[in-house]
């Protein structure tokens, strides 16, 4: 998290002005920017979600999950925390259930992978909206756009392959027309 910090701090002595932040969800992302308005970007939230439970959920609760996320960049916060708070409500013992280890004191949860897509939902529900809370700064709900500028720039670096640390650095200062 440093490094996001000192990045901040860096463009910031630039005379760069943050109003918001579009993060990809990383943990402690929130901290950096704390002091302005923060959006999780719904498209990077869905794909955490996929990672736990697939593209076919084999249960019937990880395939109503699956539906409620697949309906977040339609929905404003109060209608998906209703959704959110409906399927937990239904799925509490469900996502609870624990298994505990023959002749041990240990367990783990039975149903790790939809409580840990829950889990996330749940964690991030706060920041997931933010851009409907302020419409006048235009914030928008993925970072779609800084992603493909990314991958604009990537490609233009990756045809000189090859390329020093350092050099690779001069590069994409120059292709950024920044300086230091």
């Amino acid at each position: 998290m440093a490094t996001y910090y000192y990045g901040r701090k860096i463009l910031e002595n630039k005379g760069w002005v943050f109003t918001s932040a579009v993060v990809d969800g990383r943990r402690g992302m929130t901290t950096v920017f704390s002091d302005i308005p923060v959006q999780i970007c719904q498209f990077h939230q869905m794909k955490t979600v996929t990672k736990y439970l697939t593209r076919r959920p084999e249960t019937v609760a990880g395939q109503e999950l699956r539906a409620i996320m697949l309906g977040l960049p339609r929905n404003n916060k109060k209608e998906f925390e209703k959704l959110l708070k409906g399927w937990y409500l239904k799925w509490k013992s469900f996502v609870n259930e624990k298994t505990y280890i023959t002749d041990t004191r240990y367990w783990h949860y039975t149903h790790k992978n939809v409580r840990s897509a829950y889990m996330s939902l749940e964690r991030n529900l706060a920041y997931l909206f933010t851009y409907q809370k302020y419409p006048e700064l235009h914030i928008p709900n993925t970072t779609n756009s800084i992603d493909g500028f990314f991958s604009h720039l990537k490609s233009r670096v990756s045809i000189h392959r090859g390329l020093r640390k350092d050099r690779r650095y001069k590069l994409i200062q120059e292709i950024l027309g920044g300086e230091d």
